[in-house]
């Protein structure tokens, strides 16, 4: 069982190695300034409810470790911010642990050291509904998280290479799982024809992650020892990108955005693009092995953040803020072009 964990390991060091290789697509968008918000800082509020869970604040710690001893402890500290910050907080992919029982305890450890909050489990869009009530069971998960990653699988030397069953997996879950089910990308984003085949199939929520944060691609690349990928890295859309795709189309759905977002700012921005809820993975992941303590203030200090920016845009809750207007420009907007999504819609939603 050496390689599974040796994997996942690799996984949250690489990560971490990679961290400032990153570019946020949300350069890309920019607030437009009003002069008088007309409300109070104290006014905004920072509850949302999604996948009819209730949330004290727009964004959460996704799903990113576990697998091994080292990891479980990274888990650890990542469920003591959540459980010091309220935050929900999602497990990596506990497909190793249904492989080697072993290693379960380095998932366990997330509900154990968080009794209270809010915790989803993973599973990659390979594994059936009787998998999925394992490790809803395991953790006592209040959600529960599909993680879709085709062009990790291909780049990664031991992955999948059959994707026949995904789909059917997917309806199988939704339609037999207890608990809200989320569909989510791991960083290569989403398109409208995406969204909406979940749709179909009944998914009520999707995390669209897109580009911009951890690239599974290069990670898997890096740990090939021959014939590297290249190509692979630059695959798939942003996650201003995937947003904009799925304001197009997206009627039943619930959105979370995640991939590249780290910092109250491209919450709000992400917010303001129609996500009604936003994950944050390598940022968490970088703060929690660097000082859990100094983590937990800083998540502190973005609530208070997050609180002045809705307050500068005159939004008293999310479901206002994604009434700001907004200017979209550069890649995202050429992508827009190239797609016939109208993003001057956005520039005046008074």
């Amino acid at each position: 069982m050496s390689k599974p964990i040796n994997r996942k390991n690799e996984h949250v060091s690489l990560s971490e190695k990679f961290y400032h290789d990153a570019a946020s697509s949300f350069d890309d968008v920019q607030f437009v300034h009003d002069s008088f918000p007309q409300m109070d800082v104290k006014e905004a509020n920072l509850a949302v409810q999604v996948a009819g869970l209730d949330f004290s604040v727009p964004f959460f710690i996704n799903a990113m470790s576990g697998g091994s001893p080292w990891t479980g402890k990274v888990n650890e500290k990542l469920s003591i911010i959540a459980r010091e910050t309220s935050l929900a907080i999602a497990t990596g992919s506990v497909s190793a642990a249904i492989k080697d029982p072993s290693v379960k305890d380095s998932f366990e450890i997330v509900r154990k050291t968080n009794p209270d909050g809010l915790v989803f489990a993973n599973l990659g869009a390979g594994h059936g509904l009787e998998n999925a009530k394992r490790v809803v069971d395991l953790l006592e998960a209040d959600a529960f998280q599909i993680h879709v990653n085709s062009p990790q699988e291909l780049v990664m030397p031991e992955g999948d290479r059959e994707f026949s069953n995904w789909l059917e997996n997917i309806q199988e879950i939704v339609e037999g799982l207890s608990v809200p089910v989320i569909v989510k990308e791991v960083g290569f984003g989403m398109s409208r024809k995406t969204i909406l085949l979940l749709e179909s199939l009944g998914v009520k929520t999707v995390d669209i992650s897109g580009s911009g944060g951890t690239n599974f691609a290069q990670i898997e690349n890096f740990r090939r020892k021959n014939h590297k990928m290249d190509d692979f890295e630059g695959w798939g859309q942003s996650t201003v990108v995937s947003l904009l795709e799925a304001q197009e189309v997206s009627e039943k759905a619930e959105i979370i955005a995640s991939g590249g977002i780290r910092r109250p700012m491209e919450i709000a921005k992400a917010l303001s693009l129609g996500a009604s809820l936003t994950g944050l993975s390598s940022q968490f992941m970088h703060m929690a092995l660097d000082d859990v303590d100094q983590a937990i203030e800083t998540v502190h200090a973005w609530k208070e953040e997050l609180r002045r920016i809705m307050t500068l845009v005159g939004a008293r809750n999310v479901n206002e803020l994604q009434e700001a207007d907004l200017i979209i420009s550069g890649d995202s907007a050429h992508w827009c072009f190239a797609r016939d999504i109208d993003i001057k819609k956005y520039a005046s939603r008074f």
